[in-house]
Order: C-alpha cells, then sequence, then structure tokens
C-alpha cells in the first residue's frame, strides 16, 4: 500500500516503522519471559543484590544486573530490522552503504557500551575509566560521521547573525563539532546512572526520554522531507528499546523483582547519544535531557570532589515509617575546597542545600542533603514512600519533555526564521 501526504511517498517510512513496531512486540514478550526465567539463574550464580531502601526482614537476594538480558534481546531484534531497512536498495546497483555503516556503528557504540557497564557491574570501575571508555565507544560513530560528510556547522540565532553578519547564517565550528559530540556521548553515558538508586527510576527516566523522542521523530517524518532518513533510523533505533525497556520496568518497579545495574544505565545513555547523533538532532535531545543536564551540575561539587562524597547518596530509608528521606553526607569544614564553598553558597541561596554547621571534637563541621535531583525532590516535599518518589521525578521527566516540545517548537521561532 502507497502512503503519499502532499506529493511525499511515505513507502519506506511506514515499512520501517511497522517492521520497528512488528519486532518490538516480539521482543517486549521475549524480554519479559526470559528475565523471569533468568531471576533464580543470577541468584543462583550470586548474581545479586539488596534492597537498601526496604526494612532488613524484606531485604531478599535481588538479581543484578538484569539489564543485560533486555539488552541482549534488543540486539537479537535490532539484527532482524537490518533488511527491513535495506529491503529497497537490496536489488539496487546504488546501494546505501554510508547509511547501513551508519547503522552497523550505532550497534556497535551501543553494544560497547553495554560491555562496559557489565563490566562496570562486575568489577566495579573507577570514575576516570567511566569517562575513558564511553569516549572509546564513541570512535566507530563518530568516524563514520566523519566519512559520510555530515555538517558540523550550527545555525546561528537571528540576534547573532544581526550582530555578527560576517559569520553568516551558519558557523563550521570543524572539529569542535566532534569533541561536542564526543562530550555528549560521555555525559549520556552517565546521565541515567547518576539520578538512580530506587526502584523504576533508571528504566522509568529512560522510558520517558526514549518515548519523547519517538514522537519528536514522528513529528518531523511529517514535517521534513530532507530528514526523512535520518528520523526514520532514530525510530529504528528507539521502538525496540522501548519495548525492551517496559519489560524490564516491569520487574524493576517497586517493589523490585530485578535490579537492572549499571549495564542497563550504560545502554540506555550510549542509545539515547546514537539516535541523537545519527538522528541530526544532538541539540534538541539535550532539551529532553534537562533533569539529567540539571542533576549532574547540581552533583558536579561532589561528583569532583570539590565536596566531601560519599560512596552511596541514595535516600534514606526509614524502616519504621517505610518512606525515604533526604540522605547527608558530614564532613569538616576544613576538608571543603574554595570552588566547593562557592557552590555550598550558591545551592543555599538558591534554596537547593539543607545546611546544618556544628562542632565536633573542637573542629567546625558541615551537614548538607546529598547533591542529587532525589535528595533534592524530598528538601521539599519531605519524606515519601520510594515509588511515590519515583513517580513524582518521572512527573518531572514528563512536565519537562512537554516543555522540550513547546521551546523547540515554539519558543525557537523567537530566535531562528526557519525551525526545522
Amino acid at each position: 500500500m502507497e502512503h503519499v501526504h502532499d506529493g511525499r511517498d511515505f513507502t519506506m517510512v511506514a515499512t520501517t516503522i511497522a517492521a520497528g513496531v512488528a519486532v518490538s512486540i516480539p521482543s517486549y514478550i521475549v524480554a519479559s519471559g526470559l528475565i523471569k526465567n533468568y531471576i533464580p539463574i543470577f541468584i543462583e550464580r550470586k548474581m545479586f543484590g539488596r534492597d537498601l531502601c526496604k526494612r532488613k526482614e524484606d531485604q531478599k537476594p535481588i538479581p543484578e544486573p538484569m539489564g543485560v538480558i533486555s539488552a541482549a534481546v534488543y540486539f537479537i531484534f535490532m539484527f532482524t530490522l537490518i533488511p527491513f531497512l535495506f529491503w529497497q536498495w537490496t536489488l539496487s546497483d546504488t546501494f546505501p552503504h554510508i547509511k547501513l555503516h551508519a547503522f552497523l556503528s550505532g550497534l556497535i557504540s551501543i553494544f560497547t557500551a553495554v560491555f562496559l557497564g557489565f563490566t562496570d557491574d562486575v568489577l566495579d570501575l573507577r570514575w576516570r575509566h567511566k569517562l575513558l571508555f564511553p569516549t572509546l565507544s564513541s570512535l566507530p560513530l563518530l568516524m563514520v560521521y566523519y566519512v559520510s560528510g555530515n555538517s558540523t556547522s550550527v545555525l546561528l540565532p537571528d540576534p547573532v547573525h544581526a550582530m555578527l553578519p560576517f559569520l553568516g547564517r551558519s558557523l563550521n565550528i570543524g572539529p569542535l563539532y566532534y569533541v561536542y559530540m564526543g562530550m555528549m556521548i560521555i555525559f549520556c553515558t552517565n546521565a541515567i546512572n547518576i539520578v538512580a538508586g530506587i526502584n523504576g527510576v533508571e528504566a522509568g527516566q529512560s522510558l520517558v526520554i526514549a518515548f519523547s523522542v519517538a514522537v519528536f521523530n514522528v513529528l518531523q517524518l511529517f514535517r521534513l522531507e530532507s530528514q526523512e532518513w535520518y528520523h526514520t533510523l532514530s525510530l529504528s533505533f528507539l521502538l525496540p528499546f522501548i519495548a525492551t525497556t517496559w519489560a524490564l520496568l516491569r520487574f524493576n518497579w517497586y517493589p523490585a523483582k530485578v535490579f537492572v545495574g549499571d549495564t542497563y544505565c550504560y545502554w540506555a545513555g550510549m542509545t539515547i547519544a546514537v539516535v541523537g547523533i545519527l538522528g541530526h538532532f544532538s541539540k534538541t535531545m539535550i532539551l529532553f535531557l534537562i533533569p539529567q543536564v540539571f542533576n549532574f551540575l547540581f552533583s558536579l561539587p561532589q561528583l569532583f570532589h570539590l565536596v566531601p562524597c560519599p560512596r552511596h547518596r541514595l535516600p534514606k530509608f526509614d524502616p519504621e515509617a517505610n518512606v525515604v528521606g533526604m540522605s547527608f553526607a558530614e564532613f569538616k569544614a576544613s576538608e571543603v575546597k574554595a570552588l566547593g564553598r562557592i557552590a555550598l553558597k550558591i545551592f543555599s541561596i538558591l534554596g537547593f542545600l539543607h545546611r546544618e554547621d556544628f562542632v565536633k571534637d573542637g573542629e567546625a563541621w558541615i551537614r548538607i542533603n546529598n547533591l542529587t535531583i532525589l535528595n533534592l525532590i524530598l528538601k521539599f516535599t519531605g519524606p515519601m514512600r520510594e515509588d511515590n518518589l519515583t513517580k513524582t521525578f518521572l512527573g518531572v521527566q514528563i512536565a519537562f519533555s512537554i516543555l522540550a516540545f513547546l521551546i523547540r517548537f515554539g519558543l525557537a521561532n523567537l530566535v531562528y526564521d526557519d525551525v526545522q
């Protein structure tokens, strides 16, 4: 059946989306079945953790990292999707090898991220390794982007063009664009991982982001014929991801029967980065990650040890009330670096910090809430049940996804003549 809209032939788009949906349904079913079957196997192999936000009598062994099972199912069905993506060129002399290379480079980058995550789950990697390995994982993707001759130009806002007309409408930043994409990959790979620690939050936020991006892709398919392939490619990565993540979330929702592990966090983050880069909307992707960007900036003083950082920053569980509240870090005032003192002052002014100054053993000490978005939510709402905290954060994620659409298709008109 041929789908035509305003003179455009939507056959390829319709076929690819139909194929994506067709493989997503069985991938959800298979992932659900395998996760259920592998729960006792993980326990038997002593691959499990304990839920620190539960009463001691309820802290049963919970299989981890079950994200590796969902990822395996994802790759199996992604491989089956390849013929449907390229079927129209199979008998052609002009087979688009560059497009195939782009698709495969995305899969390679995602696969290496899964491998990194599983290694982290098993070996508990240091932070410097978590920054190095995603950089290496990004090389196949960035190399294919380079040899494909894709643009490294950024469109300048109208006010900037008016002030600096000699720059033109767009500015080619060349190698800096690759630096930006590399940094985006590192950020995305770790962004999901630092909003974690309570049942359902890792898979839940990834599901909201992926679904929001999929909606954006569909809107762009109907708006821009020139971007058809890029958004079709993005959907081909996202639809099976949404299905397998949904299956995993069912088991990870409160009270969790499985933990997703760092394997899932790296997989989800790299998938988000890959579709943003291959889909040519890496700047728009940042809009869908506003809560993660905020959490990263808010966490910077602890992540870079400007302020002492405890090993675990997840909310503190109160077993008597069965709720979670803010967790705290205590340290000597002398241990705070100069930039750390500035950051704490700014957070205090903004109302983001619960701070107590006291004296212990003749020395000045400071007690603050751990610098994460989950603890910040609890600062404003007070203690709540764990699943309600997850729902609250996902509500924030959904609200910012709606805001992202308003910025992308509304406010952007104020600074750009032509919003694509």
